[in-house]
């Protein structure tokens, strides 16, 4: 994930924009194809060095110009007014962040799909085994324990597939040019988007630079992620307490130790997604407040998005690493649960049933 949100992939997405711009307009008659050739071949072969990269930027204010100028610098002096024709920064810069959107998400399903396999594998296991349910921390009535993790798989997983239809619907190329209206496209914008989204691997969609609904739906499914892996991580850190011990992490060595008390045996990977979980709420909001743009471009808002996303994005990708890790090795003590609950007969109501209905989408409305 780290790699995803690098200054050289960032360097590297920006190149294709621009070469993919080029081919998309020679296919469509806007450039001359040998012209376009010249930029794809450039595009292909600049080297830009990140830090010199970003000082410039930090003069003009955005990203794109001092690539612009990179590309113009480099390539013949014929290709030079077609380099970036029709196009204005922020479609360079919002296009980069999807197509990195693109790339963390293909992860966050990896390492999801992790959790929710282990998960699903323990709540069956555990679906007859009695545990004290518990409200607003106190002692209740007995529940199946399978039932609490089945919870657990099933919160995640709604927020993985929100989260997945967020990047599904709003991963989009951006393309509008200064204003948003195509123009010096020849009248073939709508073609030319098409072309380059199918080149950069994203969705084809009308201009989107002044309506950040699409970033904003992004963050806010993935913070909604990292509090779903949050609730799970919450519940196995209070059951692997000293003093209720129907839970723990699983022993590895160097894990979870102290450097003051031998003894402890600390949840080191809920931590982890606790962390996590108390961070994303103010960085969804950050993106919230950018959906008040100001007219046809927006003035520090949508500036402030990418490291935000690239912070959730780096925030999910630890949290369900560690909790995968603590899905798939979790340790039950059954006897410590049998502990809590009153002897006698035990009606555990429909837990099977409610437990095979949460892990089966759809099974139940």
């Amino acid at each position: 994930m780290l790699d995803t949100w690098s200054d050289d992939r960032i360097v590297a997405h920006a190149l294709a924009f621009e070469s993919a711009l080029a081919e998309a307009q020679a296919k469509h008659g806007v450039i001359d194809r040998e012209i376009a050739r010249s930029i794809t071949d450039c595009c292909a072969t600049l080297r830009i060095d990140p830090a010199a990269w970003a000082d410039e930027a930090a003069l003009a204010g955005t990203l794109a110009i001092p690539l612009v100028r990179s590309i113009r610098n480099a390539v013949p002096d014929a290709a030079k007014p077609s380099v970036h024709r029709g196009a204005t920064s922020q479609d360079v810069a919002d296009s980069v962040m999807m197509m990195q959107v693109r790339e963390g998400a293909q992860l966050i399903t990896r390492d999801a799909s992790r959790v929710l396999t282990a998960l699903a594998s323990k709540a069956r296991e555990h679906a007859a085994t009695p545990a004290m349910g518990r409200t607003l921390l106190q002692d209740a009535l007995p529940i199946a324990l399978g039932l609490r993790i089945a919870q657990w798989h099933a919160g995640i997983a709604q927020a993985r597939d929100m989260f997945a239809d967020a990047v599904e619907t709003h991963a989009a190329l951006q393309l509008g040019g200064p204003v948003g209206t195509r123009a010096g496209q020849g009248g073939n914008g709508a073609a030319i988007a098409e072309d380059m989204a199918a080149r950069l691997g994203l969705r084809a969609a009308p201009p989107w630079h002044a309506r950040r609904n699409g970033p904003a739906s992004i963050a806010v499914s993935l913070a909604m992620l990292i509090g779903a892996v949050g609730k799970m991580a919450r519940d196995v850190a209070l059951m692997s307490q000293n003093a209720i011990g129907e839970a723990r992490e699983p022993a590895v060595e160097g894990r979870g130790g102290s450097s003051a008390m031998a003894h402890k045996r600390n949840p080191t990977g809920c931590q982890t997604a606790l962390s996590a979980a108390g961070r994303a709420p103010g960085l969804a909001a950050t993106m919230l407040g950018g959906l008040s743009a100001e007219l046809e471009r927006g003035l520090g808002g949508w500036q402030a998005e990418a490291p935000v996303i690239a912070e959730l994005f780096l925030l999910a990708a630890g949290a369900l690493s560690a909790m995968a890790d603590v899905a798939e090795g979790l340790e039950i003590d059954c006897s410590a649960l049998a502990g809590f609950v009153p002897e006698g007969p035990k009606d555990l109501g429909e837990c099977a049933k409610l437990i095979e209905a949460l892990l089966t989408p759809g099974k139940e409305d």
